[in-house]
């Protein structure tokens, strides 16, 4: 009887041991969606802008997106969005209904594709980016962002 207790035991300290299965892909949500789980969770929301024309925007999909220790870092710590830059929908950006476009332009001020938008939970942005990031890069922008998820989520 001991020895089944003893093995039941280190079953499952063995099972918690086992590492988390790293996310192959990023769950990207709608801006809309995005924000309301922001919200709800008080996370972060990561918003990756590009365009359909955008060559630098694919291969980030493809080379940067796909790696699993960004992709496990944009699911679990942060609310990821995709937004097109040239959408016509009608969105919430700095507590004003306007266009993704016109939020875009107008409101974060960007210019050039691939773009991100780092968003309090309360929907407010905290900072724009323009450039093309390799994995490294992004891992490393991501972990900054962390460093003052605490300030931020205040906002």
């Amino acid at each position: 009887m001991m020895r089944i207790v003893a093995l039941l035991l280190l079953g499952v300290s063995l099972s918690f041991a086992v590492p988390l299965k790293k996310d192959k892909e990023v769950h990207w949500l709608s801006y809309t969606e995005g924000l309301k789980k922001a919200a709800k969770e008080s996370k972060l929301m990561f918003v990756s802008v590009y365009a359909d024309w955008c060559i630098p925007c694919q291969v980030m999909e493809k080379n940067v997106y796909s790696d699993p220790s960004v992709a496990t870092l944009l699911n679990s710590r942060f609310i990821p969005v995709k937004l097109n830059a040239e959408s016509q929908d009608s969105i919430v950006c700095d507590g004003q209904a306007k266009t993704a476009e016109r939020c875009y332009f107008d409101v974060w001020e960007l210019s050039a594709v691939p773009s991100y938008v780092l968003i309090a939970p309360k929907g407010m942005s905290i900072l724009t980016l323009t450039q093309s990031l390799d994995a490294g890069d992004m891992k490393y922008l991501l972990d900054q962002f962390l460093t003052k998820e605490k300030e931020w989520i205040a906002r």
